[in-house]
């Protein structure tokens, strides 16, 4: 579990189901991730307990500490098509615009640098995704190249560890 200053992150477990359809039922939470049945989101949790019991890392639940509500999701995801490690973020819009995005993935970043040692983090972003490259850009982050992810072209951004600066 990772905490910040406003958040607690907890590894996504098959038992969010209605949270994870929820959160990504939204059309303008889903523009870039797309949504859920019950079906595909039980598969994606257990993909993501999967990645867990295998990497030691892998996507969470985040959740306000003032109220304990549930409020997006972050955390690390593993691509085998890539073999790369990404950063991800996504939050309810009721909640976009007050930096939990930005306080998350940092949390994630000095998590993934610090304790697992990863060298390098990416972080695959739609070209007409403002909101996630403005986090990517406030995180460091710079465009390495441009790709496909679940049928869809993005640009994959990059920080390594040397040029990740740690705040907690």
């Amino acid at each position: 579990m990772i905490t910040t200053e406003r958040l607690r992150l907890r590894p996504a477990t098959t038992a969010d189901v209605d949270f994870w359809i929820e959160l990504h039922a939204d059309p303008e939470v889903n523009e870039f991730v797309g949504a859920y049945t019950r079906e595909r989101a039980e598969a994606r949790l257990r993909e993501i307990e999967d990645c867990w019991a295998a990497r030691g890392y892998g996507l969470c639940v985040v959740e306000s500490l003032a109220t304990g509500e549930a409020i997006g999701r972050s955390g690390l995801n593993w691509w085998d098509q890539f073999g790369e490690t990404e950063v991800g973020w996504t939050f309810a819009r009721g909640h976009w615009g007050n930096g939990y995005a930005t306080e998350a993935a940092r949390a994630v970043l000095d998590w993934g640098f610090g304790d697992l040692e990863l060298t390098r983090i990416t972080a695959m972003i739609h070209a007409e995704n403002q909101a996630s490259i403005a986090v990517a850009e406030r995180l460091g982050f710079t465009p390495r190249r441009e790709d496909e992810v679940l049928g869809k072209p993005c640009t994959v951004w990059a920080l390594d560890r040397s040029q990740a600066s740690p705040r907690r």
